[in-house]
């Protein structure tokens, strides 16, 4: 029996280790894996360099490493948003100067350098186009005529907030007062001389231009003036899907932003200290006071341009630029005091229109100087003046 026991114990102990150590056969097959192991690494190194080689998987890589670079910088954009909405309000707007720190800067400066690489894709809130609003006007850029005044020289982008990428082909009106505060093509109750009819066939510091191949517009004009109860300021406006008429004016379309743009009050002050502005007795309203000017800057947008002076003083010209974010999916209603048309004709908002009026005759200068158009009376009340500031 213990000798049966002793023979088991043994058959066991010789189990365990061929289970153990099976022998040559585990090491033959384990050689011929890693043979093959081996093979199938180095063909298949082979594989993928001939493959990154082909000309699709380099243009998928280069698609692929663009949309992570987008991705990127839209992420940046986003923070940087988040960052503005945090830190402006109204307060930080008039607080802080507008005028550039950068060197050497002219009316030829790359538009880059002015609204850098990425542009700001920040709403500007809609705002009241007022009661002095001309439809139909000339498509010209230097808007000055014979007025005088410290010529100021504009560049807008127009950014759509959706695409967060400038928009081309955007007409975007263009008009202020002049230096005394008086506004041209309406003939109205505290707006200049209101028993003056001439006014309305009248059309200085008004213009109407596209939105050029690198997305900007750029108007000449004079600064513009000031009249009670509203800081300087300029109006803009911005409509699609229009037509261009034979006389050079724009007619329909759909209106995508009302907004008004404004500047330092240094600047402001600055200007009216000059001869010219010193006509101007009308009370002057401060951008601190001006209700248009608090519902401008009361978002993250700032109305304010930026500018450089290009001289030693603003006499010798100011050149002025801003970004303006506008949502082109929105069609916004507006009222006109007046429609310019080659036939003539008018709409006014709370106003009763007559016939009268002579043609319009822009300067010698202006790409319209040969073009006709007829406008006529207006004559807005006080009432309806006021309904566009409450």
């Amino acid at each position: 029996m213990v000798h049966f026991a002793k023979l088991l114990a043994v058959g066991v102990l010789a189990f365990q280790l061929a289970a153990a150590h099976p022998g040559d056969a585990h090491v033959e097959k384990t050689q011929a894996q890693i043979a093959h192991r081996k093979l199938f690494q180095a063909n298949a190194h082979r594989s993928i360099k001939a493959c990154a080689d082909a000309p699709h998987v380099r243009e998928l890589e280069q698609q692929l490493a663009a949309r992570r670079a987008a991705r990127v910088e839209e992420l940046r954009q986003m923070q940087a948003a988040r960052g503005r909405s945090r830190q402006l309000d109204a307060a930080t707007v008039l607080a802080k100067s507008h005028k550039t720190t950068l060197a050497g800067v002219t009316t030829a400066t790359d538009p880059t350098t002015l609204f850098g690489s990425t542009p700001q894709c920040i709403l500007e809130p809609q705002v009241t186009e007022g009661p002095y609003y001309v439809k139909g006007e000339f498509i010209r850029t230097d808007i000055r005529e014979s007025q005088p005044g410290v010529d100021l020289h504009t560049e807008l982008q127009i950014i759509d907030v959706n695409t967060c990428k400038p928009v081309e082909n955007l007409y975007v009106d263009f008009w202020h007062c002049n230096i005394t505060g008086v506004y041209s093509g309406v003939v109205a109750r505290g707006n200049g001389n209101s028993a003056d009819p001439t006014n309305s066939a009248k059309a200085f510091n008004r213009g109407l231009a596209p939105t050029d191949a690198d997305r900007l517009v750029n108007f000449l004009t004079t600064f513009p003036g000031h009249y009670a109860g509203r800081a300087a300021h300029i109006h803009v406006l911005g409509t699609h899907d229009g037509t261009v008429l034979s006389n050079n004016t724009y007619s329909g379309g759909k209106v995508s932003h009302v907004g008004q743009i404004f500047f330092d009050q240094s600047l402001i002050a600055q200007v009216e200290a000059t001869t010219a502005y010193s006509a101007n007795t009308q009370t002057l309203t401060t951008n601190a006071w001006g209700a248009i000017f608090s519902q401008s800057a009361a978002s993250t947008f700032d109305p304010v341009m930026q500018y450089a002076l290009l001289g030693d003083s603003t006499e010798d010209g100011i050149f002025a630029w801003i970004s303006i974010g506008i949502d082109m999916t929105v069609v916004e209603s507006v009222n006109a005091a007046t429609t310019l048309t080659s036939a003539g004709g008018a709409t006014t908002s709370g106003g009763t229109p007559t016939s009268g009026g002579s043609t319009p005759s822009p300067s010698p200068s202006s790409a319209a100087s040969s073009l006709q158009s007829a406008s006529v009376l207006a004559t807005v009340t006080l009432a309806a003046i006021a309904s566009f500031y409450h």
